[in-house]
């Protein structure tokens, strides 16, 4: 019976309620200044990586390739999220429909499921690379490129979808509030009636299937990469090689290590103060590393960042 009122209620209104930042008060203005530079610098950042990699010729190899694409699902996925963000901030309405908190979840999902499939095929470039550097040319080849990348951006989209329908054909209770600055998948899930212990596994099997076996691709990647690197007698060798792959390494540390936190868990470990910062880190800080670690410090993009800001690039065309 009690179910039954539960999910009569949860009929009788259209949305949700976010209480990610309700109790910072006054300090809401600090956090959207804060919220917005960052996100200024991720989105001009990004964008410039996009565009120096396509205005350059140098930089049309598979490498930056995919690094360019990178950057745009990175930049994607913090639209789907950011600008939300900060319009509850310094406007106060908190609120949000149900079907925009399930496009929010399916686009964000999608986006993040991306990035891991995306860095997982970047992992495979440097493996190439450095392992079989002879063949790299002819193994990866336009055409592989393309299959790779396509992949990627079909497969993040299909394991988003199944999250939201895994979510969203649930019945919710009267409690609308979400206990997060953004529809993700455990605040929401927590909302909802009855039994979600078939719903909290498919959850699960869906974000093991993402994080550990794109993550298996990348170690055995890594493994190979390592063995190929302590066979080069020269340690100005060994140290140029593995420069080439540090900023991925980095980048992946990061990215797996937020995602696992978050995704990996059930439902009665979550913790709004502590996932919050997580989930800070993995939607804001994230992305702007991206472009910083892995891009700004490559000399060939500072180069040819160079030549666009001197306007050299624009005249030779």
């Amino acid at each position: 019976m009690s179910l039954s009122m539960g999910q009569t209620n949860a009929t009788s209104w259209s949305g949700f309620v976010f209480l990610g930042f309700s109790g910072f008060g006054e300090l809401q203005l600090l956090l959207f200044v804060l919220f917005l530079c960052l996100y200024l610098v991720t989105l001009t950042s990004n964008v410039f990586i996009i565009v120096v990699i396509r205005m350059d010729s140098h930089l049309h190899t598979p490498m930056y390739l995919f690094l360019s694409f990178l950057s745009f699902s990175e930049t994607c996925y913090t639209l789907g999220i950011i600008p939300r963000m900060l319009s509850g901030l310094i406007m106060g309405d908190q609120s949000i429909s149900y079907v925009g908190c399930a496009a929010q979840m399916f686009f964000s999902a999608s986006w993040a499921c991306t990035n891991c499939f995306l860095l997982a095929v970047m992992g495979f470039d440097r493996y190439v690379a450095i392992c079989a550097p002879l063949h790299y040319d002819s193994r990866i080849n336009p055409t592989l490129c393309a299959q790779l990348v396509g992949f990627s951006f079909l497969t993040g989209y299909l394991f988003g979808l199944g999250m939201t329908l895994v979510i969203f054909h649930l019945p919710f209770c009267s409690s609308h509030e979400i206990q997060h600055f953004f529809c993700d998948t455990p605040p929401v899930l927590s909302l909802a009636c009855g039994d979600t212990g078939l719903s909290e596994l498919g959850i699960l099997i869906l974000s093991l299937l993402v994080l550990l076996v794109s993550l298996f691709f990348i170690t055995i990647s890594y493994v190979y990469i390592l063995v190929a690197i302590l066979r080069i007698p020269s340690v100005k060798g060994r140290k140029k090689a593995f420069s080439t792959c540090a900023s991925h390494l980095t980048v992946v540390i990061v990215h797996y290590g937020c995602a696992s936190f978050m995704y990996l868990r059930p439902k009665a470990s979550y913790s709004l103060e502590r996932d919050q910062l997580i989930s800070v880190t993995y939607t804001v800080v994230t992305p702007l590393l991206n472009p910083i670690v892995y891009s700004l410090r490559n000399r060939a993009v500072q180069t040819a960042l160079i030549n666009v800001f001197q306007g050299r690039l624009l005249g030779k065309g």
